[in-house]
């Protein structure tokens, strides 16, 4: 599977925070946070099998969740990303998805766009993790499991967002 950018050109004001000139309510923006921390510890498990000793994706699922209840600094869990990103570039499969989608969850405090990406990449480590036959399957499981798991205040911003940039996000929520 590929990796390319997430991310439209433009984006989206729903997903930036009023005070930065978008419409997204603090409160939002935190559900957008715990959810996308919600997505990557659903496929933790196979980050960790693979990498018992190494605890940055859970330290920077940790953080995501810590920065949505106002405990530390935007820029704390911005770090945890980047080290569960580099421990993603030490393995393969299912666990580097795994990884992925921990560093996207911690990076949201930083960005409220990452929300979809700490999802696509837990869809894609379940893919990875899945054999061939039944990866399709798999996928689509993942994508109802993380839909069932959105609070009600953003569940129509995620699902238009998952809509928006479906094709940048590998066409994983088609679900």
């Amino acid at each position: 599977m590929d990796r390319r950018m997430i991310f439209t050109k433009i984006r989206d004001p729903r997903l930036v925070t009023v005070r930065r000139g978008g419409s997204l309510l603090d409160a939002d923006h935190h559900l957008l946070a715990v959810w996308a921390a919600d997505c990557a510890q659903h496929v933790l498990h196979f980050f960790e099998q693979s990498q018992p000793g190494d605890d940055r994706p859970r330290r920077a699922i940790e953080q995501a969740r810590a920065w949505a209840r106002g405990e530390i600094r935007m820029t704390e869990a911005r770090t945890a990303a980047f080290a569960a990103n580099a421990a993603a570039r030490e393995v393969f499969g299912a666990a580097k998805e795994a990884a992925h989608a921990a560093g996207q969850a911690a990076a949201v405090g930083h960005v409220a766009a990452h929300e979809l990406g700490a999802a696509a990449y837990a869809i894609r480590a379940v893919r990875a993790a899945t054999p061939e036959g039944g990866r399709d399957e798999a996928g689509r499981l993942e994508c109802q499991w993380q839909r069932a798991q959105l609070p009600s205040e953003i569940r129509e911003l995620v699902l238009d967002d998952q809509r928006l940039r479906n094709e940048k996000c590998w066409s994983l929520f088609d679900c």
